[in-house]
Formats: structure tokens, C-alpha cells, sequence
């Protein structure tokens, strides 16, 4: 008899695609019927999914599909979402489940106190600890993230469009580019303008600049002061469509953010910078067991940080110390250093 098993997480990009071990191993391992719960604006990112068997979505609350759920007769649900939301689900279904660890109060302690009592942990692993029951051991295959080949986008269609010198457009074309995420949902887990216009500068090769509408405007600011060599797609594309930017280069440099989590599922190499948030939250780049190709950029030993387990609209002590301070000069080299291992 075949398991059926609901997955529950509603939200957000990153957060779905750091799911994505889980979904894997229960199909993969257990041959299960694999059913995934979640808010209707990510649903795009799992329909494309084969090992998942059916999508359910909701626009804001369970009892939009609470009756299609009673019907499936789940053998077990995978919380790994944890809020009260998905605790309706579990109530409403009434069905063996596990809930993954958010670990909030040790999260609270470092950010209010300083005491680091984090555990040295990946969220991958806490979320595979929910299926532990059920005999899954982790695989060691990393995130997967499925891009529909209608979404692919031509590199040759970008190149001609932009203002480029025919040098970077033959580059460009193929895919000799360093692509920067300039966007994250938060305030005070992006690099202020000049910091992100100083980066471009110090790249030697085409720029693409990646987010969604809100990032459009920053992103012309940048392509103004940084020079031509830099595009500026930032609310043209889908998210397929970015991911396949990002499949397509030689470096991702981004924020903590979506985009880094698809990066590290297209196993490409990353420079990841934060500010407000850290590494230590256990939300790295994810890569395959015995390939690290994440560098990341933080500013040390500040009293201040982490300020929040999530970011602000502004920085809380008026100095962006965490964004202001970062080392420029680490991330272009890598960039460089990017560019000579692709000639060699």
C-alpha cells in the first residue's frame, strides 16, 4: 500500500526550496504519494516538482480547501512550517504528523541577549529530523529546483537588447557573466546603493542585476552610475525565468534571500552577504554533501548583530554597520578569481 503524506509549508521562496530534500527522499525512498500544502503565490515553484504528486494552495485560509484535504485520508503530515496555520491542518485532518524544530527561543537568545546556543545545524537536517520516523535518511543530492523549458530564457535575446560593447555581448552570450541579486524582502539584509553600484564597478565582465518590480528602480540607479557592462532585469522575468539567469552564470552574488537557495540548487557558486541576519541561523547556501562552493561575507564582531532572526525596514541603530563595513574588495576578487577558473 502506497504512503500518501501531506507537506506543509505556505511561505516563502527560500524557505519552499529548503524543503525540497524532504520531498525527495519520501518519494525517492519510500515510493510515497507526496502532496504539498501551501499559499497560492508559491505554488509555481512546486507544480513543476516530479516528485511531488499534487499541489493544494490557499490564498489565506485553510477552510478554502479544508474538505478536498479531509478527502485524500493522508497517512501522515509533514509540518515544516510550524504556526498556527498548519496546526488548523493537523487538527482539522487529525492524522499521525511531525513539526519541525524552529528553534525560536535559542534564535531569541542571540538576538536579544547575545547567547549563542544555536545548534550547529542546517534547517535541511531539522526538517529531514520530521521524517525520521518514517526511515528516511537524508540523500546527500542538496536542493532541487525544476525550471519548465518554456522558462528558459536565451542569453542571445539579453545580449542584443542591451547596450553592451561587442566584447561583453560575446561574453554574455556565453554565459560569462556575473549575476547580482540586489533584492531581499527585508531592508537591512541588502547593501545600501553604493555598495551594490561599487561591486558592478569592480567586475570585469557583463552584469546581470536580478529581482522582482520593487528592485527595478535601484537596479537603473545602479546601471547609471555603474557603466554599461551592467543590465538591469530586475522585474522583467519570472522566477523561473531569473533562475535560469542564474543556472546560466559563472557567479551568483546575492543577499539572504530566494534566489540564493535556487543558486545553491543549480549548484552554482555563490557569494552570499549578510547584514542583519546570520549564517549561524542555519539558512546557508545547501549544497550537496561534499561540495561547498558558498563564500560568505559578513561583518564580524558587531555588539549589534544579529539585530533580528528576519531583518528591518531600517537599521535599528541608525549605523548599517553590517552593510556599511562589508568587504568589498573580497567579493569582486572572488568575482576575478571566478573569471580565471572559467578561462582555465
Amino acid at each position: 500500500m502506497t504512503l500518501k503524506v501531506l507537506i506543509i509549508r505556505f511561505s516563502s521562496i527560500g524557505d519552499i526550496v529548503l524543503t525540497t530534500p524532504v520531498v525527495r527522499c519520501l518519494k525517492q525512498q519510500l515510493g510515497a504519494e507526496v502532496h504539498f500544502l501551501t499559499k497560492k503565490g508559491f505554488r509555481g515553484i512546486l507544480d513543476a516538482n516530479p516528485y511531488i504528486d499534487k499541489v493544494y494552495a490557499i490564498q489565506a485560509k485553510v477552510g478554502e480547501i479544508a474538505e478536498e484535504l479531509k478527502k485524500e485520508k493522508y497517512d501522515w503530515v509533514i509540518d515544516l512550517h510550524h504556526n498556527l496555520r498548519s496546526l488548523q491542518v493537523k487538527r482539522l485532518l487529525r492524522r499521525p504528523s511531525r513539526s519541525f524544530n524552529k528553534i525560536n527561543l535559542q534564535k531569541w537568545l542571540m538576538v536579544n541577549l547575545k547567547w549563542n546556543l544555536l545548534p550547529d545545524r542546517h534547517i535541511v537536517h531539522r526538517y529531514l529530523e520530521t521524517t525520521h520516523k518514517l526511515g528516511i535518511q537524508y540523500d546527500g543530492q542538496g536542493l532541487d529546483y525544476f525550471i519548465p523549458s518554456a522558462q528558459e530564457v536565451s542569453l542571445g535575446s539579453i545580449a542584443a537588447a542591451g547596450q553592451l560593447s561587442l566584447a561583453h555581448r560575446t561574453m554574455l552570450h556565453k554565459g560569462d557573466y556575473v549575476a547580482v541579486v540586489i533584492g531581499a524582502a527585508h531592508a537591512t539584509k541588502r547593501l545600501p546603493l553604493a555598495k551594490l553600484v561599487a561591486i558592478c564597478q569592480g567586475i570585469n565582465c557583463p552584469v546581470l542585476l536580478l529581482g522582482g518590480p520593487d528592485d527595478r528602480n535601484v537596479g537603473e540607479q545602479i546601471v547609471d552610475q555603474a557603466g554599461l557592462h551592467v543590465l538591469n532585469t530586475c522585474g522583467q522575468y519570472s522566477l523561473h525565468q531569473s533562475a535560469s539567469l542564474v543556472r546560466q552564470s559563472r557567479l551568483v552574488i546575492t543577499h539572504d534571500t530566494g534566489l540564493m537557495h535556487i543558486a545553491a540548487a543549480l549548484r552554482k557558486p555563490i557569494v552570499s552577504v549578510w547584514g542583519s541576519t546570520i549564517p549561524e541561523f542555519g539558512m546557508t547556501p545547501f549544497y550537496p554533501t561534499g561540495m561547498d562552493a558558498n563564500t560568505s561575507v559578513e561583518v564580524k564582531n558587531l555588539s549589534c548583530r544579529p539585530c533580528s532572526k528576519i531583518g528591518y525596514d531600517v537599521c535599528p541603530k541608525g549605523h548599517f554597520a553590517c552593510m556599511e563595513n562589508v568587504d568589498l574588495q573580497k567579493i569582486t576578487s572572488i568575482a576575478e578569481l571566478s573569471a580565471s577558473e572559467k578561462i582555465s
